[in-house]
């Protein structure tokens, strides 16, 4: 049987924290529209915030369906599955919105993700969940599988890009600056990276 959770914490949060990956599901309020439906890899991309905030960073690719929903409508899914161990399957629904490079809380919400070099992916958003509702189930089906490591292609992609060729990378693509049905997605130009701050001394 599911339960429901008021909240991200203890054994919930430490079982999502635990994940190597995860999948994120979006939808235009059209009826013709399409859903998608992401993986999500890459160790320590994803972040707890507060007992009801969760946030992962969004890097370079060829579409950004889920950054277009967000910003339409902001309905999102997150689920992790157990490959390993126990089987649980866990959903959190929730309210989603993309944060982009020139937003105030770029530098706050960045540094939830110490141990990813965001400058080796073309880092393009943060996208923050608030959930609101928070269920498990059991699983059951699904198989085991190991995880033997995350592939380093997307970051030997990236790497040698700067802000201003990433930018020129993201207005060739058919579905960055629009979604497959045309909503508003990737804002272009791109802002450049901010600097970092300076340390006191």
């Amino acid at each position: 049987m599911g339960k429901t959770y008021e909240r991200i914490a203890g054994r919930l949060r430490d079982f999502i924290e635990a994940q190597p990956m995860f999948f994120t599901a979006t939808a235009p309020l059209a009826d013709t529209g399409r859903v998608n439906l992401s993986p999500k890899g890459l160790r320590g991309c994803f972040a707890v915030i507060d007992d009801l905030t969760v946030a992962y960073l969004d890097f370079a690719g060829s579409n950004a369906e889920t950054i277009a929903h967000l910003r339409e409508n902001g309905r999102i899914t997150l689920m992790w599955c157990a490959f390993q161990g126990p089987p649980n399957i866990v959903r959190v629904h929730g309210r989603g919105e993309p944060v982009f490079r020139d937003d105030p809380r770029w530098a706050e919400l960045l540094a939830h993700f110490p141990d990813i070099d965001s400058s080796l992916h073309g880092l393009r958003a943060i996208i923050v969940v608030r959930a609101e509702l928070i269920r498990d189930t059991c699983g059951y089906a699904v198989p085991f599988m190991t995880y033997d490591g995350d592939r380093d292609l997307h970051g030997k992609r990236f790497a040698r890009e700067d802000d201003e060729s990433l930018g020129a990378y993201f207005e060739k693509k058919e579905h960055v600056a629009a979604s497959l049905d045309g909503l508003p997605g990737l804002p272009l130009p791109l802002p450049p990276t901010p600097s970092a701050p300076k340390s006191g001394g």
